[in-house]
């Protein structure tokens, strides 16, 4: 049997288990899709809560598919690998976050505002969704930190304001390193010590830009004023305010 013939008759075959069922195909289909779907979100909540707390190597597939109440062999159905659910949870979380920095600081002129307003965003999320903050720290120490992801965008709007010659660090690489590092840093300790702080976000956008070259006062100053309205993307799925 030729190829079209073949499809043509899985058509058939499914469109008469639909009558069967008094369920339209195209109904059917929806109604599978939308399990594959909710599936799908499932494992990577379940693996987004289990790799924040333990990270990639120290969680197995078993453990993910328990949590998600979804049968082991229905992992491979959406992942090849756990690192395959891995690098799609990076995907998500950042780059997702990471585009709607990108929306939320486009009309803003100084790339010094730029930043402030980026770290702060970033600081304040891992306030709000300790979660998120603690997958981020995870993430934010890999090898590739800096390639992807919120690091990479980082790296190139610190480069941008040395191209304009709002920043003028010692050392461009090593101010992006110290940093990343120093926001890091600072999300770790308002996790575990200093959740009650609601300044940390300010305070570190200003340490951040005294190390790109402003002088203390000015760094003060852009790192204090109002933050966009932001509508940021949810940790897995959703909108946040």
């Amino acid at each position: 049997m030729s190829a079209p013939r073949k499809k043509a008759a899985r058509s058939a075959r499914r469109a008469h288990l639909a009558s069967d069922r008094g369920e339209p195909t195209a109904a059917r289909e929806s109604r599978v899709l939308r399990k594959k779907l909710e599936s799908r979100g499932r494992l990577l909540d379940a693996a987004f809560r289990l790799m924040a707390e333990r990270g990639l190597d120290g969680v197995a597939i078993q453990e993910i598919t328990e949590a998600a109440d979804v049968a082991t062999g229905g992992f491979y159905n959406h992942f090849k690998s756990k690192q395959d659910i891995y690098f799609a949870l990076t995907r998500r979380v950042f780059e997702d976050f990471g585009d709607a920095l990108d929306v939320l600081v486009a009309k803003l002129e100084d790339p010094a505002e730029v930043v402030a307003v980026c770290i702060r965003q970033t600081v304040l999320r891992a306030k709000r969704e300790p979660v998120w903050g603690q997958f981020l720290l995870r993430e934010g120490l890999s090898p590739d930190a800096a390639r992807r992801g919120l690091g990479s965008r980082l790296r190139r709007d610190i480069q941008r304001g040395i191209e304009r010659g709002r920043f003028k660090p010692l050392d461009p690489v090593m101010a992006f390193v110290a940093t990343g590092g120093a926001v890091l840093a600072a999300i770790s300790v308002q996790l575990h010590a200093m959740k009650g702080d609601a300044d940390v976000g300010p305070r570190m956008a200003a340490i951040a830009l005294q190390l790109l070259g402003l002088s203390a006062r000015e760094a003060e100053r852009v790192a204090k004023r109002s933050l966009p309205e932001a509508r940021i993307v949810a940790a897995v799925g959703g909108t946040k305010d």
